[in-house]
């Protein structure tokens, strides 16, 4: 066993390490961007569908979207995977499957957002399995895993589209499903602000989001060799400031204040653009693609807000237009020499080809992951009587009506107190 073995199997098992970790970012950033009544729900559940899903990648996940075999959609060997060293890889075969496994949870994190402050627990767990089973490792597979995409040279290095539009188009799914939460919108169709309850449990969990991002990004090289992984960290580290600074102008010129909510969507909004770029542009080409992203998430929120869609922590706009965008721009930024997957892009002499291919996974990709977890809702809703939680529960709030505690004990406590004692 070689050094360099050793060293890459440190450096991908830290980037597992780190996209785990980025789940306390989304229980922050969700739990900050919700109502307090429904804190210790979204903490809670977090934590339990990431290991649901571990079990549901161990046993069937990984195999379809890595095993030999392969058919037109899956892969078809390593379901329940004992840890056995794999072929083609220079690096630990079980290190490799937990940095595999962490997308898949960052995937179905996403996905879940769209069911935030509304849907039952048992909801939770159904979609989590068939996600994580039949939604989820068949894109992968296309892309990652040698199938079909891969084959046209489908660029998408840590996932803008295998991850974060995959996830986005489950959670349209969800909400155009659940509808939208009671006071959204009034009856002439004009929304209501559902203000989160803590905007520094926001932006801090934006922050441990960036820093998990480089475990995502930089550790989807696989290897210390050469150093690679810093060229990487450094086009994710200037897309995000980008969006960030974007998101904040723009909300600024429109609004007349600059929004925080709005520059914290921008930032992981240019985090998600650069996801599939980050290995095959120049820097310059980073910050553009950063600046684009926070100018369109912040009209991607109205745009979805217009059509009465409820996206709590905006999943659809930071996860879906920006997973698109970060997708298509590989076909127009990436450069000769760094297009080691693929075709130049548009502005490098490559023509449309790689644009075309750019723009044909995103519409197969984004269009399986809706339909199939349309279905999947559709059928629970028709099984189970509802998909949500009724009006007086989603009043009460999902901590107290499926958990029978509060997340904020005190709080509830000294208020029911006051309650009764006047």
């Amino acid at each position: 066993m070689d050094a360099t073995f050793l060293m890459n199997s440190l450096w991908v098992m830290l980037g597992a390490i780190l996209v785990i970790f980025m789940l306390g970012g989304f229980i922050m950033l969700e739990a900050g961007s919700t109502r307090m009544k429904n804190a210790g729900h979204i903490a809670g559940k977090t934590i339990f569908t990431f290991g649901l899903a571990s079990l549901v990648f161990w046993a069937v996940g990984f195999g379809f979207i890595f095993g030999d075999n392969a058919n037109f959609l899956v892969g078809l060997s390593n379901f329940f995977y004992s840890g056995a060293e794999l072929e083609g890889l220079s690096l630990s075969s079980p290190v490799f499957f937990v940095f595999q496994l962490a997308f898949a949870g960052i995937a179905i994190t996403i996905a879940l957002g769209g069911f935030a402050e509304r849907a039952k627990l048992s909801v939770y767990l159904i979609f989590t399995i068939l996600f994580s089973a039949i939604v989820y490792p068949v894109v992968a597979h296309w892309i990652w895993g040698g199938g079909w995409l891969a084959e046209h040279g489908k660029q998408d290095f840590a996932g803008s589209t295998v991850v974060h539009l995959t996830g986005a188009m489950a959670a349209l799914a969800a909400t155009i499903l659940l509808k939208p939460r009671i006071g959204k919108f009034n009856k002439d169709g004009s929304a209501n602000n559902i203000y989160g309850h803590n905007q520094v449990y926001t932006a801090l969990g934006v922050l441990i989001l960036w820093v998990g991002w480089f475990g995502f990004n930089a550790g989807s090289t696989l290897s210390v060799e050469d150093g690679f992984f810093g060229f990487v960290a450094l086009n994710t580290n200037l897309a995000a400031g980008a969006g960030a600074v974007a998101a904040l102008i723009i909300s600024w010129m429109v609004m007349g204040k600059s929004d925080v909510p709005t520059m914290l969507n921008g930032a992981l909004a240019g985090l998600v653009a650069i996801t599939a770029s980050c290995a095959f542009v120049d820097t310059w080409a980073s910050v553009v693609i950063g600046l684009v992203a926070g100018i369109l998430v912040f009209y991607s929120v109205r745009f979805f807000e217009k059509r009465k869609i409820d996206d709590p922590i905006y999943a659809l706009s930071v996860h879906g237009a920006a997973g698109i965008w970060g997708t298509l721009s590989t076909g127009f930024f990436a450069t000769p020499e760094l297009a080691t997957v693929g075709k130049p892009g548009l502005f490098y002499g490559g023509g449309f080809e790689q644009l075309g291919v750019q723009f044909m996974g995103v519409a197969v990709s984004g269009l399986y992951a809706f339909a199939v977890s349309f279905i999947i809702l559709a059928v629970a809703k028709k099984l189970m009587g509802g998909l949500r939680v009724t009006e007086e529960e989603e009043i009460m709030g999902l901590d107290l009506s499926e958990h029978g505690s509060y997340g904020y004990p005190e709080v509830f406590m000294a208020e029911e107190n006051k309650r009764l004692s006047s």
